[in-house]
């Protein structure tokens, strides 16, 4: 019992900690007077569900009267309590999918923002920290949260009332009835009250014995979900390079896998919701014939009339219903404790990220005192792991070209994400050069999704260089064919092969003039003589640009002032060596 409960305190304060920020920002008082409408909305429900239980009695009393004016009266009665029900539901539905949307639009944008801050979304993939799927979090799970919080706990506090507004009604009609009990007669009044409780104190315990299960299991169902979706849309994005490997049997396979899980555990969650539902079914069957049944005897024996009998019937169903909300909502609140746990995970994670930010030895940056930039003792390292990648000291005076070779996988584009700043593992210091814009052109370049212009003008607006000049960009870097197609929307990625991607990336350079340019083996799906032509457009355009690449191909000499080789020391570790000048 102690586990339980703390398992069910642990999970109100995560529900909490992830409700909490939006009902305390600016838009605080929108959202507390919007809610407060609702729950007034939900009151007025309650409120005329009791006038239409007691007109409901006197209908039938009425009828077994054979009063036909005050049936006609009670009548008119219903139809106008009726009128108002239907449009206090209308508008109860509708401002809380107001409220839903303006909560899910703030919970989104602060994720979102969380996200992306201080490129959290990359440490997170690096670190491997086991938040999977985060765009399902927050597209997703955020939806998810904010339905079934506010559904959920509207709910409770809807049948909470209705329990106590019906809970008199009933303990007044149903009287008291007499037991027997060790020879002696005794007395139990609002007998339908304890009836009532009994009932749904028996079904809850039952309902959470079938299906507690559901927890675990709806928490998997929506990992499994994503972890397919993942691998999906990881095919669409990697075509090509399938379709030249001939790996479609191997991704078939993979597809399988992962979707045998998604299959196996919806077996299960089908098994226990079978009987859940079995149960279910069956509580709210007997449950609407059970109070005519225990309340009969009194009116057979004259002591209520027909109305009272129907009144004491609905009152016990409502008092029954609103003691039965955790059956009825179970299968939710399930769901509810399987999105909050995929939410709080991701949220600790990025707060953990986050503490580790300012407290774990990293590589420091800073501007420096000059427009040098500097690598002192920089050691980078994998997460998690103490021996470094490689060390390096280096100076790079601005306007020098500087070319870095080494073998592969010895760190040298750890190097320059240490550089950029989105790899802070390890140790060192990073000087920067004082109110120098840097620009970073990676192997294979991020192409969005729309217009080639916004392609082009990444990570700009597309408005910010006039369409002429993108078009003189691509021509110059040996796209004409492009130039008149800025217009077109399309998944670039897809449709550009891996060269005329990094010629893309060059033209954003052109464009850009950033005073520090890093290439990551920018050129490597390029042909020698289109390598040197992007090179020399670098010296031709770009003069007063300061060039660090990293290359494998020795013609990349020729166009850089010195070179720095990662060589491996007696101990394992590269260590970044200056090698002969260049020639040319």
């Amino acid at each position: 019992m102690a586990s339980r409960i703390a398992v069910i305190s642990r999970f109100l304060k995560d529900v909490w900690t992830l409700t909490r920020p939006y009902w305390s920002s600016e838009e605080r008082w929108a959202a507390r007077g919007l809610l407060a409408v609702i729950v007034a909305l939900n009151l007025g429900v309650v409120f005329i569900n009791v006038w239409l239980t007691e007109v409901n009695g006197d209908i039938f009393n009425a009828l077994q009267e054979k009063d036909q004016g005050a049936f006609v009266h009670q009548l008119l009665l219903f139809g106008g309590l009726a009128l108002a029900y239907i449009a206090v539901a209308v508008y109860r539905l509708y401002l809380n999918q107001m409220l839903q949307i303006r909560w899910r639009r703030w919970l989104t944008e602060r994720y979102l923002g969380d996200w992306m801050a201080g490129q959290t979304y990359y440490r997170l993939q690096v670190t491997g920290n086991g938040t999977d799927n985060p765009d399902q979090r927050i597209a997703e799970d955020l939806r998810g949260f904010v339905q079934l919080t506010l559904s959920l706990t509207l709910g409770f506090l809807t049948n909470l009332v209705t329990l106590v507004s019906f809970l008199a009604m009933l303990w007044s009609l149903s009287g008291s009835v007499t037991v027997p009990l060790f020879g002696m007669e005794i007395a139990i009044p609002g007998y339908m009250v304890w009836v009532a409780l009994v009932y749904a104190i028996v079904g809850t315990w039952l309902t959470h014995k079938i299906g507690r299960p559901l927890a675990r299991l709806n928490f998997d169902q929506q990992r499994y979900e994503a972890d397919f979706r993942f691998s999906l849309v990881r095919l669409r994005e990697n075509a090509e390079s399938i379709a030249l490997q001939g790996g479609e049997a191997q991704e078939r396979r993979h597809f399988t896998e992962r979707f045998a899980r998604v299959v196996d555990n919806w077996w299960s969650i089908m098994r226990t919701q079978k009987g859940l539902v079995w149960f279910t079914s069956a509580y709210g069957q007997v449950a609407i014939i059970f109070p005519l049944l225990v309340a009969a005897p009194r009116y057979f024996s004259g002591a209520v009339p027909l109305g009272a009998l129907m009144q004491t019937s609905q009152a016990f169903g409502q008092v029954q219903e609103a003691l039965s909300w955790f059956i009825d909502g179970y299968v939710s609140l399930t769901d509810w404790h399987a999105t909050t746990s995929r939410l709080i995970g991701f949220h600790r994670a990025v707060e953990d990220l986050r503490d580790a930010a300012g407290t774990a030895p990293q590589i420091a940056r800073a501007t420096g005192p000059d427009s040098a930039l500097r690598l002192e003792d920089v050691a980078p390292a994998l997460p998690r792991a103490e021996a470094p990648l490689l060390r390096a000291d280096l100076t790079v005076q601005p306007g020098e070209r500087v070319l870095v070779t080494g073998a592969s996988g010895s760190g040298k584009s750890t190097l320059f994400r240490a550089v950029a700043g989105i790899w802070p593992f390890g140790r060192g210091r990073v000087g920067l050069p004082n109110g120098a814009g840097a620009m970073f052109l990676p192997q294979k370049p991020y192409m969005p999704i729309g217009s080639l212009l916004a392609a082009v003008t990444y990570p700009s607006a597309p408005d910010a260089f006039p369409a002429e000049a993108v078009r003189e960009a691509l021509e110059t870097v040996g796209l004409p064919a492009l130039a008149d197609r800025l217009d077109e929307d399309d998944h670039w990625a897809q449709r550009l092969s891996g060269g005329e991607q990094q010629r893309v990336a060059f033209a954003r350079a052109l464009l850009h003039k950033p005073d520090w340019l890093f290439l990551d083996e920018a050129t490597s799906a390029c042909d020698p003589e289109t390598e040197a032509r992007l090179y020399g457009l670098l010296a031709e355009r770009l003069p007063g640009t300061t060039v660090l690449s990293i290359g494998h191909r020795t013609s990349l000499t020729a166009f850089h002032d010195r070179r720095v080789e990662v060589r491996r020391g007696e101990d394992g570790v590269g260590v970044l060596r200056p090698v002969e000048a260049a020639v040319g």
